[in-house]
């Protein structure tokens, strides 16, 4: 049994109501619903939102009924973690143990739908404690990221015997994209953060990894699934 989960906090610095703003016609919150919605492989949809707006929103697209995220963990410092704990509590309350926790960030409405299959087959086959989306770095601490010392003088952040002179020559180091997810439920109930079991990445194209945090990440989004849709539309 596989359950998707969507994380909308009502609150947002960077861009008022990000969550549920309109994209191209609407909500983006409903960009990364539909997906849920719409997938064959996905049993159960919840959203844990501490909007009242997005929460009815939710239901009568659908989704089961875990009410409003408790108020601990509607802060900007609350983390995904504990959210995604929450909301796998509440939804096997009405729907017994789960095979899978499916998480789609609604910030980063350039996933394909392929994603999805793609991502659970991953996990299912690889049995890891979690997939994790992730995308070539654009920039590599083994040869061009530095850092000051204390004197304020550059260095290479994570230097290498004998230097590291051209990219190619640099370790492989990935983006942790905020996109798409899948934990295995034990490890979600045991475990206190990401990182403490075995993290494999289910990689996709740096386009299509924008993650929406500012007003500029907003216009860029805009204007990519603009594109997309043009795309589509001309096939």
């Amino acid at each position: 049994m596989i359950i998707g989960h969507i994380g909308a906090r009502a609150g947002s610095k960077g861009v008022p109501n990000k969550n549920f703003r309109m994209l191209h016609g609407k909500p983006l919150l409903d960009w990364s619903l539909d997906q849920l919605l719409a997938s064959d492989r996905v049993d159960h949809v919840v959203v844990s939102t501490d909007s009242v707006e997005m929460y009815e929103h939710s239901l009568k697209r659908g989704c089961l009924d875990i009410g409003l995220r408790p108020a601990y963990l509607a802060t900007d410092t609350a983390g995904k973690w504990d959210v995604w704990k929450h909301a796998l509590g509440e939804v096997e309350k009405q729907t017994g143990p789960a095979s899978a926790f499916l998480d789609l960030d609604c910030t980063s409405p350039l996933r394909p739908d392929s994603a999805i299959p793609e991502a659970l087959d991953l996990f299912f086959a690889e049995t890891p404690d979690m997939v994790m989306s992730c995308c070539e770095a654009r920039k590599n601490p083994y040869f061009n990221l530095v850092e000051p010392d204390e004197t304020g003088a550059l260095h290479v952040s994570k230097p290498l015997p004998g230097g590291v002179v051209a990219r190619q020559q640099a370790p492989a180091v990935y983006e942790h994209a905020a996109s798409t997810y899948v934990v295995a439920p034990d490890y979600l109930r045991r475990a206190s953060s990401l990182f403490e079991g075995r993290v494999i990445p289910y990689m996709m194209a740096p386009e299509i990894c924008v993650d929406i945090d500012s007003p500029f990440d907003f216009r860029l989004v805009d204007f990519l699934m603009g594109e997309q849709l043009k795309d589509h539309n001309d096939a």
